[in-house]
């Protein structure tokens, strides 16, 4: 069974990694719910719109692909989906989120989804 990841920052650009991403976590067996500021549908899946703060239930991994900056508005709505881990993509590293999601003993990587995904480590 895979792990459910809310992919923060889903986009239905096929250039974007958050794109790719969706598509590598849902190819390797896991349960994506993608969350973002723009509309659409992504692999049968709907786009939830993050200013709506739509309630997530047994998030196994929070994925960012947005900034540090766009972070700060989300930061109560990403701790309170209860996320075993947060993996900071690269361009998303944030030490001020960082520290608070490990306040709340949630595990916290600076890592690429995509990598980890290939390399067996996700």
């Amino acid at each position: 069974m895979g792990k459910k990841t809310v992919v923060l920052g889903a986009s239905t650009n096929p250039a974007r990694y958050s794109y790719v991403a969706s598509e590598m976590l849902q190819n390797s067996g896991n349960e994506i719910v993608p969350v973002g500021l723009k509309k659409g549908k992504i692999f049968g899946k709907e786009i939830l719109d993050i200013r709506a703060k739509p309630d997530i239930e047994d998030i196994d991994t929070v994925t960012l692909y947005m900034n540090p900056f766009h972070q700060a508005l989300y930061y109560d709505y990403i701790l309170n989906l209860n996320p075993k881990r947060i993996i900071f993509n690269p361009g998303t590293e944030n030490e001020e989120l960082k520290k608070l999601a490990e306040n709340e003993r949630i595990t916290t990587l600076n890592a690429c989804t995509l990598v980890l995904i290939s390399t067996k480590q996700y």
